[in-house]
């Protein structure tokens, strides 16, 4: 006898199973990242339509059975159909549900990562700002949720608190994992020279409120910089090549 469970969570990804099902990968508050069958999900009069698709948010009931969970019923709260209209920012968006299935596990309190989720799709609905500096903010945040975080506040060599007369001296090294002093910066092969602004935006996003997380913007040559240090370290720090990531390479 299947028992009946019910989840906070978003839709990562969706897939056709057979003539009239989808298999979808789901990010859950209770569960951590779990797949669940919807049965008759491409049917037109199907209930699980519009639901069984990625960027959804809701309450999902699940049947738990011995192998596998199949999805019973679906209260959507939000699913951003508007984001499909948006260039580049729909490919943007794959790319953030991508990142988050891949740190995803079974068994783990996603609260987090779903709310980080929520607020990064709001804002890249937003005209207010850019979605280079958007992917930058959500790659450096889902980084500290992972406890991946450069270190941002203290010379990664040393340990030491730089002062604020030393914060226009310093330097970044992926292979060091955060910021150098000038001493620590001799030895590092591949210390590239950050900017306060630059700086200041990154521990920023480190520690702020979600609330507040998409409340600025910064000057172009900045978001380059940004660009620079973050999409670098992600990079470094994962170890798939993400399919949206080429598409939108693609149409830079």
């Amino acid at each position: 006898m299947s028992d009946l469970i019910t989840v906070q969570g978003v839709v990562l990804s969706a897939m056709p199973v057979g003539d009239y099902d989808k298999r979808i990968v789901l990010l859950t508050r209770e569960r951590g990242k779990i797949s669940a069958f919807a049965k008759g999900a491409r049917r037109q009069n199907s209930p699980f339509m519009a639901a069984a698709n990625p960027f959804v948010f809701g309450s999902f009931t699940l049947f738990e059975g011995r192998s596998s969970y199949n999805l019973n019923q679906v209260s959507v709260q939000h699913h951003f159909v508007e984001l499909a209209t948006r260039q580049p920012g729909i490919y943007y968006g794959y790319y953030f549900l991508e990142l988050a299935d891949y740190f995803g596990k079974e068994g783990t309190d996603e609260k987090e990562m779903m709310n980080l989720l929520y607020v990064t799709i709001k804002a890249i609905l937003n005209p207010h700002i850019e979605d280079r500096l958007v992917r930058c903010i959500y790659e450096l945040r889902t980084m500290a949720i992972q406890g991946l975080m450069p270190q941002l506040f203290q010379c990664a060599g040393c340990g030491r608190e730089l002062t604020e007369e030393e914060t226009g001296d310093v330097f970044f090294s992926q292979d060091e994992h955060g910021i150098l002093c000038a001493d620590c910066s001799r030895l590092a092969m591949d210390r590239k020279r950050i900017s306060e602004a630059a700086l200041y935006a990154m521990r920023y996003i480190a520690v702020s409120p979600l609330s507040k997380l998409y409340t600025f913007t910064v000057r172009d040559d900045v978001l380059r910089e940004l660009e620079r240090h973050i999409y670098r370290y992600t990079e470094l720090n994962t170890d798939k090549r993400f399919k949206s990531l080429e598409i939108l390479e693609m149409m830079r």
